[in-house]
């Protein structure tokens, strides 16, 4: 499927949904690895811990985000598949880049790790048939289809990504 034919997305969610190409959502996910192997690991390692401001986060707290936060989306993802249709994903994204430690782990290590939380959501993705794509769950707020809680991880990368590029670069 690709991200104009989702079944159940919400508007919250467009802000990270539309970010990804109209494609099929396996070529998305190879497009996601993609672009995390295209990031230059030297200029994200010279950039080091500095931020655009004052108590924002590092680069390597933003990308171990992105890996957490795509974790409990799929945790979330898998239980509404699987028949909990009532569960709601919820977390504190603050309180978990606080307690993170990503700033003493090396860059490389967290796109490693990023990169196998992605292959892993993409083999659980493989699974799914046409009717758990349909199938939906309470993510924070709003109810979302299985298939457009892919195009939001992937999204949720994109954005991320562009936002140290726009923000970060300037320090390289």
């Amino acid at each position: 499927m690709k991200r104009t034919e989702l079944v159940a997305t919400p508007d919250y969610f467009d802000r990270y949904i539309n970010l990804v190409e109209d494609i099929d959502l396996f070529d998305a996910f190879d497009d996601s690895i993609h672009q995390i192997d295209m990031l230059n690991v030297d200029v994200l390692k010279k950039i080091g811990l500095k931020t655009y401001l004052p108590d924002k986060w590092t680069i390597p707290e933003i990308l171990q985000h992105i890996a957490d936060v795509e974790r409990l989306l799929v945790s979330g993802t898998l239980r509404f598949v699987r028949g909990e249709e009532n569960y709601i994903i919820s977390f504190d994204e603050i309180a978990m880049a606080r307690h993170s430690r990503a700033n003493t782990r090396d860059v490389s290590r967290i796109l490693n790790e990023l990169k196998s939380v992605r292959f892993s959501t993409i083999e659980l993705y493989k699974t799914f048939d046409d009717i758990d794509f349909q199938k939906s769950g309470i993510n924070w707020k709003h109810r979302i289809s299985a298939d457009a809680m892919g195009f939001n991880i992937i999204g949720h990368q994109i954005h991320h990504l562009k936002f140290i590029e726009d923000h970060y670069y300037q320090f390289a």
